[in-house]
């Protein structure tokens, strides 16, 4: 099963109207080009456009789950035939959400999900987090794939990847918007390395305030029988440039390997691990933004 995710490094037109054609254009490239799965930067309908302006200004832009942006990706990806995974700010009754939906290749809205860590030390405190992560079943015209998601800052937490791949989790989604250098580059390589799982992200282009492109994919298969050491897992890291990237993963691959390799929950002991589940924060680590 070779699956393949387009990665849709596009810039945002200042509207939430172009945001809905230019992403409709890049959806139909990317289904030209042969993906199975197509996945837009981090908060799309707006362009993540939150900072150096006025809070209330941009809360105004917070659409609902079922609003005709939604609906308009929801028709495409029935009419190609293809996973999208949507990214928008949210109207949500305690204050807007930084969230994510996947319409499979039948327009069935398959998952919804809210950031969880929202970056509480910067504007996002003004965002409602996300409640947990989930996990769907999404099938796709190369077979079915057991589909999660993150969004930017919650790669940056093992334990966002790690429910997710106790939850069943073979692929993490990830929509970002944020500089991808050498150590968030590694972070993803190591999240998707410790629990055997494939991870594709999507970033904004270079161009984009406080964005670089870079859109990467991993399939966190370290070692194969035919190889005397490890193994290259990055699949894919696009350039700065604006573009539709595509990753091509071995799925039957992956399934491999986490059949028999050490990692993800083979050897595990959860019953040594209570610290890990305390609310206490203690110093260094106390910040006065923090929520909790």
């Amino acid at each position: 099963m070779m699956l393949r995710i387009a990665l849709l490094q596009i810039a945002p037109t200042g509207t939430l109207a172009g945001n809905l054609e230019k992403g409709m254009a890049a959806c139909r490239r990317a289904k030209e080009m042969g993906a199975d799965i197509a996945l837009f930067p981090e908060m799309w309908s707006n362009g993540y456009r939150i900072y150096d302006r006025p809070a209330e200004e941009w809360m105004r832009e917070a659409i609902a789950p079922d609003d005709g942006f939604q609906l308009s990706f929801r028709a495409l990806a029935c009419e190609l035939d293809m996973a999208i995974g949507v990214t928008y700010l949210e109207a949500y009754p305690t204050g807007p959400r930084n969230s994510f939906v996947l319409f499979d290749r039948k327009g069935r809205r398959v998952l919804d999900y809210a950031k969880v860590h929202t970056c509480d030390f910067d504007v996002e405190r003004n965002l409602t987090p996300g409640e947990d992560f989930y996990v769907a079943k999404l099938d796709t015209q190369t077979g079915s794939v057991q589909v999660g998601a993150m969004i930017c800052y919650d790669r940056e937490f093992p334990e966002s990847a790690r429910i997710l791949m106790l939850k069943g989790a073979e692929l993490i989604l990830v929509p970002n918007a944020c500089p991808m250098e050498i150590n968030r580059l590694s972070q993803l390589r190591g999240r998707a390395y410790e629990n055997m799982l494939a991870i594709a992200t999507c970033n904004y282009p270079a161009g984009v305030p406080d964005c670089n492109g870079h859109s990467s994919a991993f399939d966190g298969v370290v070692y194969l029988p035919e190889l005397s050491g490890s193994r290259d897992t990055c699949v894919l890291e696009a350039g700065g440039e604006e573009g539709v990237y595509l990753a091509e993963l071995d799925m039957d691959m992956i399934r491999r390997y986490r059949a028999q390799e050490v990692h993800g929950n083979a050897f595990r002991r959860p019953g040594r691990y209570h610290l890990l589940i305390e609310e206490r924060v203690e110093e260094p680590f106390i910040r006065p933004q923090h929520r909790g």
